[in-house]
């Protein structure tokens, strides 16, 4: 339907005063051309003032385009200046650090924030060129700065940026010193960015003081102590970065912790905003690991990794089958029970953690074996504040590729040091003649084979993801898998998500927070009988499958 008159002037009107105060003249350009176009460029203009993005999963993410609703010099400016006001407001002191991955417009969108804080009186501090998240969540703790900002839209599409906010230990406390924000700092922060008046009026500082390359050297020398110094390094790792900034670092640590250096991808080995080889620059996404795979047969390698752009993700792909002819990418709940299980076995004690759509397996873990375990909603700001403080989290992981493995590094997910106690773990059962799949079958036999998979709905219109959403409330299954559903909680208000249990199975449905998605998280427990894993396990596949196909036509998609 076209827009009406009335609407495409009040529109054209908001678009006019946006230009009036829009400091960038490529994205004034960028929407007086939009305005041009018009009658013909209604929809589209009225999809650029639909609204302001607005602070969701620790920050903001969206579209790289001119206008509200769009990643731009001037809402970064808005951001940052709501941000650097807000800090002031709560009496935090100490610097505001700044970093930046390879993206478009993110150094600019750095360099911005820099010039914010410092016309604010804050000194600022940027890190030395693009540079995984992880880094960036060090730098926070190692500077004592107030507050860190992140400029990256992680794993999304090329055309997307984004803007991540971390709290130092001032303004964090304890749980939070290094972490990204939670409420109430959010709804603060949103608050004060609405606050800020025309951006003409922002003062802007100096550039902001470069940090030096010490800095990377001082995480790099912190990841490798996460893993012991004396343990075996014969391993052969294949990896790639997907086009990302996470090589030179990642390679540094292994490097320095004694690994033989990995074989990087050529074509994916060095930043490029474009992500040329991949559809979509997510390691989960299908064929983005295709060349890592490749690269990983023609030399040989034991085990073979994948960063997302930002590094802070991390993927892990095993031989399997047959003389270990074929690959196939381990789903974040099986690393994450991994990991949980090698440090279990080196001794590390403390909380344990993960989130109400990963597995239940680590909660049986840490019930075996006496050790204390929290479940949060998901999204690393509330994993590494689990427990409260009731005991020193030492791990989380998310299922979404997310793992921690020294909080007291990086309060964050991390990809370079979970890739570096990967290998730590699988260099150690090559030692003794065995596999990354040998030690998951150990568990299994264990515990039960505990079956994970998603469904997955991209969606153009939300409208879709609010639709369903209110279908598996309206009409909430009282079966599943001819089980009776004996427990279906609904989190509403505090969290957009439907939970289902059977004696054997469990359903998460939420939206996604970063992408248009609908997802349902499936988990199948099947116990195994007389040691015969493969059986289970494919009983465990079968009953997932059917599963997924339930839970579709409940939520009508």
């Amino acid at each position: 339907m076209a827009a009406d008159t009335t609407d495409i002037d009040d529109i054209r009107e908001q678009a006019r005063r946006w230009l009036a105060d829009d400091p960038d003249p490529a994205s004034r350009a960028e929407l007086t051309a939009v305005l041009d176009r018009l009658p013909a460029s209604a929809a589209e203009l009225a999809d650029r003032f639909a609204g302001p993005l607005t602070f969701g999963t620790a920050g903001l993410r969206g579209p790289l385009r001119a206008g509200p609703n769009g990643m731009n010099l001037a809402v970064v400016t808005q951001a940052a200046a709501g941000l650097v006001g807000w800090l002031a407001a709560q009496g935090g002191t100490g610097p505001l650090v700044i970093g930046y991955d390879a993206r478009h417009g993110s150094r600019q969108f750095a360099e911005r924030t820099a010039q914010v804080a410092t016309g604010a009186g804050r000194p600022a501090l940027l890190l030395p060129r693009p540079l995984p998240t992880p880094v960036l969540a060090y730098a926070v703790r190692q500077l004592g700065a107030v507050a860190g900002v992140m400029v990256t839209a992680s794993h999304n599409p090329p055309q997307d940026n984004g803007y991540k906010v971390y709290l130092g230990a001032e303004l964090g406390g304890a749980l939070g010193a290094g972490a990204q924000i939670v409420p109430p700092a959010d709804a603060g922060i949103e608050a004060a960015i609405r606050a800020v008046g025309p951006l003409t009026q922002v003062p802007l500082g100096r550039p902001g003081e470069v940090l030096g390359d010490d800095l990377v050297a001082s995480y790099v020398e912190r990841a490798t102590a996460v893993i012991a110094p004396d343990g075996p390094r014969d391993l052969s790792v294949a990896y790639t970065p997907l086009h990302g900034v996470g090589a030179a670092v990642l390679t540094a640590a292994f490097a320095r912790a004694g690994f033989p250096v990995p074989g990087v991808v050529p074509e994916q080995a060095e930043p490029d905003p474009a992500f040329p080889t991949v559809s979509f620059p997510n390691p989960e996404e299908p064929g983005a690991v295709d060349r890592l795979i490749a690269l990983a047969d023609a030399t040989g390698a034991d085990l073979a990794i994948a960063n997302d752009p930002d590094a802070d993700r991390c993927a892990v792909v095993v031989r399997e089958g047959e003389a270990g002819q074929s690959w196939r990418m381990l789903r974040g709940d099986e690393v994450g029970v991994l990991l949980a299980d090698h440090l279990m076995r080196r001794g590390v004690t403390g909380l344990y953690a993960t989130t109400i759509v990963s597995s239940s397996l680590l909660r049986a873990m840490c019930a075996a074996r006496g050790l204390p375990y929290d479940e949060t909603l998901t999204g690393f700001k509330w994993i590494v504040r689990a427990g409260g403080g009731s005991a020193p989290l030492v791990f989380g992981y998310e299922e979404a590729l997310g793992y921690c493995v020294a909080p007291e590094h990086v309060r964050d997910k991390d990809g370079i040091t979970a890739a570096l106690t990967v290998a730590e773990l699988a260099a150690g059962l090559k030692a003794q003649g065995r596999t990354v799949t040998d030690r998951l079958d150990e568990l299994a036999a264990e515990f039960g084979v505990h079956h994970t998979d998603q469904l997955s709905v991209r969606v153009e219109d939300l409208r879709e993801i609010a639709d369903a959403m209110a279908r598996i409330r309206a009409a909430t299954p009282t079966k599943l898998l001819g089980q009776p559903v004996d427990s279906a909680r609904d989190l509403l208000p505090e969290a957009d998500v439907v939970i289902l249990r059977t004696a054997s199975a469990r359903v998460v449905i939420r939206p996604s927070g970063t992408e248009p998605k609908l997802k349902a998280y499936l988990e199948v427990v099947e116990p195994v009988v007389d040691g015969d894993v493969p059986t289970a396990r494919s009983r465990a596949a079968r009953a997932v499958a059917a599963l997924r196909g339930e839970i579709a036509t409940a939520l009508g998609v």
